[in-house]
């Protein structure tokens, strides 16, 4: 019997859930109708729902999910693929992590950094939450990213 996952996340759901190398194939800013100057940070990546350790051999149950943070501000981003030399292909992340703010007026935000660990750099930003929705099937696989073709 093939194991039950969620399809959708939100803040509340942030202590059960690992980011650890999962991929980003994009990321982009819509911004909000309001006059705040906030915007959603929207990422489109390969989420990874399960480990498997078979035979000694981990394989990874995969899906295409959206995650999207909501009003951010505050964006600083650095990428580096040319000291490493590396290839153009999707960044991984080792994980997201955040730290709780409180404004003398009651609103609650949190400074979030996800770290890059292929090739190198971070993400951080400051935003109240997020929600990450699969946006597709699910595979299990040897490896820790979808092709084009599972993406669809």
């Amino acid at each position: 019997m093939a194991p039950t996952h969620s399809t959708q996340w939100s803040i509340d759901d942030f202590d059960e859930m690992s980011w650890h190398d999962v991929h980003f194939h994009g990321f982009r800013l819509e911004q909000n109708e309001s006059e705040s100057g906030t915007a959603e940070l929207i990422f489109d990546i390969d989420y990874i729902l399960e480990w498997l350790k078979v035979e000694g051999a981990f394989q990874f149950v995969v899906a295409p999910a959206r995650l999207q943070f909501h009003e951010i501000f505050g964006l600083k981003m650095e990428l580096d693929y040319a000291s490493p030399t590396a290839g153009m292909c999707p960044f991984s992340i080792s994980g997201i992590t955040r730290e709780r703010f409180v404004s003398p007026t009651g609103y609650v935000w949190y400074k979030w950094k996800l770290e890059i660990n292929w090739p190198n750099g971070f993400i951080e930003f400051d935003s109240p939450g997020f929600t990450q929705t699969l946006t597709g099937k699910s595979y299990t696989q040897g490896q820790q990213w979808l092709n084009p073709a599972q993406r669809i």
